[in-house]
């Protein structure tokens, strides 16, 4: 039946979260465990209306599906990309849960209502558009590169969808800490939660975690630190906890 699902050159991949699966392409772009981390970050309430800008493979609508949101609406820029998304979510029996929108997010306002959303989740690319080596496959090249929407493009769409009083949880580079918080302020996205990811204890951090509500008071919580690997080279409790506990992940703040 699986199999059903299926094109050439793709594969199917088990999430170990909730008996989800996903199709994924190894000569497309793959996700990795930062959309696993910050799908867990999130503040997630049952039933929540949530959009993934970016949405790529559609992994995060199926986290957070799994951790009890409603509603999740991906937007993925590549064709190719949101019609394998598609696949994975009616392969997971979620088609009435989650939908992606094969869309650009810079048109977002052409496209959704204001403030319709409680939660925005965004795994945005990483580097510049003239930082490091640039892949020859387009979709790969747009996933980690700001070729087709830059950071301020995905956090402008993000506070353009969320409610007043919502939440939008970003992961990034810590390098581009102050970037990603300046611009989230900018924005009317007050940073209520900050977490850094490193690897190991000897390393220095590898993913920036943060989380803002629109239209609230100043006040960031900076939460211990994550490690992904311990002393024996097995990922941490946490981490195997994230794999075993779906209900796990970000905690309101309760100060909005």
């Amino acid at each position: 039946m699986d199999s059903n699902f299926l094109r050439s050159g793709e594969r199917l991949d088990d999430l170990l979260i909730g008996g989800l699966k996903i199709i994924q392409n190894e000569q497309q772009f793959c996700f990795s465990l930062d959309s696993v981390l910050l799908a867990h970050f999130a503040t997630v309430r049952p039933g929540a209306i949530a959009a993934d800008l970016g949405a790529g493979t559609g992994v995060l609508g199926l986290l957070l599906a799994a951790r009890g949101a409603g509603q999740v609406t991906g937007v993925e820029l590549s064709a190719y990309m949101a019609e394998m998304a598609e696949r994975s979510i009616k392969l997971n029996g979620l088609h009435d849960r989650l939908k992606i929108v094969n869309a650009d997010v810079r048109e977002s306002k052409t496209i959704f209502n204001a403030g319709q959303m409680e939660l925005v989740v965004t795994n945005p690319p990483y580097r510049i558009s003239g930082g490091g080596f640039i892949s020859t496959n387009n979709d790969v090249a747009n996933a980690k590169h700001e070729l087709t929407g830059s950071l301020e493009h995905f956090i402008a769409a993000a506070s353009y969808l969320v409610k007043f009083r919502g939440r939008v949880a970003i992961v990034h580079l810590p390098e581009r800490m102050a970037e990603v918080l300046k611009m989230m302020m900018n924005y009317d996205l007050e940073p209520k939660r900050l977490r850094l990811v490193y690897s190991s204890i000897h390393k220095k951090p590898k993913f920036l975690l943060v989380e803002g509500v629109r239209g609230a008071r100043p006040g960031l919580d900076v939460l211990p630190p994550l490690f992904v690997y311990g002393s024996d080279g097995k990922y941490t409790k946490e981490i195997t906890d994230y794999y075993q506990n779906t209900s796990q992940g970000g905690k309101n703040s309760g100060d909005d």
